[in-house]
């Protein structure tokens, strides 16, 4: 699994996934579980939408021989 989500991209997710978790907390409902989403591809740095798309937001370069 490569990393293809950036430290900006990775605060983002997760400042949004808690946002979403603490709204779903707060109204008890369980669509708040969704925000759990952002948080773990932002844990793991792999966002799997990005890869049909050849989207990467890390700043990582790959060598290329």
């Amino acid at each position: 699994m490569k990393v293809n989500v950036g430290t900006i991209d990775r605060i983002v997710r997760i400042i949004i996934g808690i946002a979403i978790v603490g709204a779903g907390v707060y109204y008890q409902s369980y669509w708040g579980a969704i925000g759990l989403v952002p948080v773990f591809t932002a844990a793991f740095g792999f966002c799997p939408v990005y890869l049909p798309f050849g989207i990467s937001t890390c700043s990582v370069q790959e060598d290329q021989n």
